[in-house]
Protein backbone atom coordinates (compact mmCIF):
# COMPACT_ATOMS: atom_id res chain seq x y z
CA UNK A 1 0.00 0.00 0.00
CA UNK A 2 2.83 2.15 0.84
CA UNK A 3 4.85 1.45 -2.25
CA UNK A 4 1.54 2.77 -4.58
CA UNK A 5 0.99 5.90 -2.75
CA UNK A 6 4.93 7.22 -3.47
CA UNK A 7 4.56 5.86 -7.10
CA UNK A 8 1.57 7.94 -7.18
CA UNK A 9 3.06 10.93 -5.38
CA UNK A 10 5.91 10.74 -7.59
CA UNK A 11 3.59 10.86 -10.59
CA UNK A 12 1.99 13.86 -9.22
CA UNK A 13 4.93 15.51 -8.89
CA UNK A 14 5.13 15.96 -5.11
CA UNK A 15 7.65 15.86 -2.75
CA UNK A 16 8.32 12.18 -1.83
CA UNK A 17 9.85 10.80 1.35
CA UNK A 18 12.15 8.08 1.87
CA UNK A 19 11.05 5.13 2.52
CA UNK A 20 13.45 3.06 5.31
CA UNK A 21 14.81 -0.12 3.91
CA UNK A 22 12.35 -2.36 6.13
CA UNK A 23 9.54 -0.87 4.11
CA UNK A 24 10.53 -2.73 0.64
CA UNK A 25 9.73 -6.38 0.44
CA UNK A 26 12.77 -8.54 -0.11
CA UNK A 27 11.00 -10.65 -2.66
CA UNK A 28 10.15 -7.13 -4.51
CA UNK A 29 10.40 -8.18 -8.49
CA UNK A 30 13.73 -7.38 -10.21
CA UNK A 31 13.78 -4.49 -12.41
CA UNK A 32 12.71 -6.26 -16.44
CA UNK A 33 15.71 -5.94 -18.63
CA UNK A 34 14.92 -4.52 -21.81
CA UNK A 35 14.06 -6.30 -24.94
CA UNK A 36 17.60 -6.59 -27.04
CA UNK A 37 17.55 -4.73 -29.61
CA UNK A 38 16.79 -6.33 -33.44
CA UNK A 39 20.03 -7.53 -35.12
CA UNK A 40 21.65 -4.90 -37.64
CA UNK A 41 20.71 -7.47 -40.72
CA UNK A 42 16.71 -7.27 -39.92
CA UNK A 43 15.06 -4.57 -42.12
CA UNK A 44 11.20 -4.65 -42.81
CA UNK A 45 10.15 -4.98 -46.24
CA UNK A 46 8.28 -2.18 -47.59
CA UNK A 47 7.87 -2.70 -50.83
CA UNK A 48 6.67 -5.78 -52.53
CA UNK A 49 7.07 -6.82 -56.87
CA UNK A 50 4.13 -8.44 -58.83
CA UNK A 51 3.28 -9.19 -62.03
CA UNK A 52 -0.61 -8.95 -63.24
CA UNK A 53 -2.05 -11.23 -64.99
CA UNK A 54 -3.28 -9.61 -68.27
CA UNK A 55 -1.50 -6.22 -67.64
CA UNK A 56 -2.68 -2.99 -68.04
CA UNK A 57 -2.89 -1.30 -71.72
CA UNK A 58 -2.18 2.50 -71.96
CA UNK A 59 -3.20 4.95 -74.81
CA UNK A 60 -0.71 3.86 -76.37
CA UNK A 61 -1.74 0.46 -77.08
CA UNK A 62 1.78 -0.60 -74.12
CA UNK A 63 1.06 -3.19 -71.84
CA UNK A 64 2.33 -2.70 -68.45
CA UNK A 65 2.63 -6.49 -66.11
CA UNK A 66 4.96 -6.08 -63.92
CA UNK A 67 5.09 -3.44 -60.90
CA UNK A 68 5.47 -2.54 -57.27
CA UNK A 69 3.15 -2.37 -54.34
CA UNK A 70 4.01 -1.27 -50.70
CA UNK A 71 3.02 -1.87 -47.33
CA UNK A 72 -0.13 0.32 -46.34
CA UNK A 73 -0.49 3.05 -43.57
CA UNK A 74 -3.34 4.49 -41.59
CA UNK A 75 -3.63 7.18 -43.98
CA UNK A 76 -4.01 5.52 -47.13
CA UNK A 77 -6.88 3.02 -45.59
CA UNK A 78 -8.50 6.47 -43.90
CA UNK A 79 -8.29 9.10 -46.29
CA UNK A 80 -10.24 7.46 -48.85
CA UNK A 81 -12.92 6.86 -46.66
CA UNK A 82 -13.40 11.12 -47.13
CA UNK A 83 -13.12 10.41 -50.84
CA UNK A 84 -17.27 11.48 -52.54
CA UNK A 85 -17.01 8.83 -55.19
CA UNK A 86 -16.21 6.34 -52.22
CA UNK A 87 -18.83 7.74 -49.48
CA UNK A 88 -21.68 7.35 -52.99
CA UNK A 89 -20.08 3.72 -53.99
CA UNK A 90 -18.26 1.84 -51.10
CA UNK A 91 -17.32 -0.84 -53.72
CA UNK A 92 -15.03 2.20 -55.47
CA UNK A 93 -12.49 1.84 -51.70
CA UNK A 94 -10.58 -0.96 -53.36
CA UNK A 95 -9.65 1.50 -56.46
CA UNK A 96 -8.69 4.50 -54.68
CA UNK A 97 -6.69 2.44 -52.15
CA UNK A 98 -4.93 0.44 -54.64
CA UNK A 99 -3.99 3.98 -56.41
CA UNK A 100 -2.49 4.94 -53.59
CA UNK A 101 0.02 1.68 -52.86
CA UNK A 102 1.30 0.71 -56.45
CA UNK A 103 4.07 2.96 -56.89
CA UNK A 104 5.60 1.25 -60.24
CA UNK A 105 3.53 -0.17 -62.87
CA UNK A 106 5.62 -0.75 -66.31
CA UNK A 107 7.16 2.34 -67.39
CA UNK A 108 3.84 4.68 -66.25
CA UNK A 109 5.44 7.80 -64.88
CA UNK A 110 3.00 7.51 -62.49
CA UNK A 111 -0.02 5.47 -61.07
CA UNK A 112 -3.43 6.51 -59.43
CA UNK A 113 -7.13 5.55 -58.92
CA UNK A 114 -7.65 6.31 -62.90
CA UNK A 115 -4.87 3.82 -63.77
CA UNK A 116 -6.65 1.42 -62.03
CA UNK A 117 -10.20 1.72 -62.47
CA UNK A 118 -9.52 1.12 -66.18
CA UNK A 119 -7.48 -2.23 -65.44
CA UNK A 120 -9.33 -5.50 -66.23
CA UNK A 121 -11.44 -7.08 -63.64
CA UNK A 122 -9.01 -9.78 -63.30
CA UNK A 123 -6.10 -7.73 -62.54
CA UNK A 124 -7.97 -5.73 -59.99
CA UNK A 125 -8.87 -9.07 -58.22
CA UNK A 126 -5.32 -10.37 -58.20
CA UNK A 127 -4.41 -6.87 -56.39
CA UNK A 128 -6.95 -6.74 -54.05
CA UNK A 129 -5.60 -10.48 -52.82
CA UNK A 130 -1.95 -8.89 -53.34
CA UNK A 131 -2.72 -6.17 -50.97
CA UNK A 132 -4.23 -8.50 -48.57
CA UNK A 133 -1.24 -10.41 -48.73
CA UNK A 134 1.07 -7.81 -48.30
CA UNK A 135 -0.47 -6.01 -45.74
CA UNK A 136 -2.02 -8.95 -43.29
CA UNK A 137 1.48 -10.56 -43.72
CA UNK A 138 0.55 -13.76 -44.87
CA UNK A 139 -2.26 -14.37 -41.92
CA UNK A 140 -4.68 -14.82 -44.18
CA UNK A 141 -4.10 -18.47 -45.46
CA UNK A 142 -5.37 -21.08 -43.08
CA UNK A 143 -3.57 -24.64 -43.43
CA UNK A 144 -6.60 -26.79 -42.82
CA UNK A 145 -7.27 -31.30 -43.52
CA UNK A 146 -9.73 -32.66 -45.66
CA UNK A 147 -12.72 -34.38 -43.37
CA UNK A 148 -12.96 -37.22 -45.80
CA UNK A 149 -9.45 -37.79 -47.02
CA UNK A 150 -7.30 -35.90 -44.42
CA UNK A 151 -5.23 -34.13 -47.31
CA UNK A 152 -3.82 -31.34 -46.17
CA UNK A 153 -5.13 -27.97 -48.46
CA UNK A 154 -4.84 -23.90 -47.49
CA UNK A 155 -8.32 -22.15 -47.20
CA UNK A 156 -8.91 -18.05 -47.58
CA UNK A 157 -9.53 -16.24 -44.51
CA UNK A 158 -9.38 -12.90 -45.93
CA UNK A 159 -11.97 -10.05 -45.85
CA UNK A 160 -14.41 -9.54 -48.94
CA UNK A 161 -13.11 -6.06 -50.10
CA UNK A 162 -10.08 -3.80 -48.99
CA UNK A 163 -9.56 -1.60 -45.80
CA UNK A 164 -11.52 -4.38 -43.82
CA UNK A 165 -10.54 -6.48 -41.24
Amino acid sequence: MRRTAVRAAAASGEPQEALPAAAVPESAPAAVPAPAPAPAAYRLQTEFPFELPRGYVDEAGTVHREGVMRLATARDELVPLRDIRVQENPAYLSVVLLGRVITRLGTLPLVHDGIVENMFASDLAFLQDFYRQVNAEGHTRASVRCPHCSEPFEVELGGSRLGES
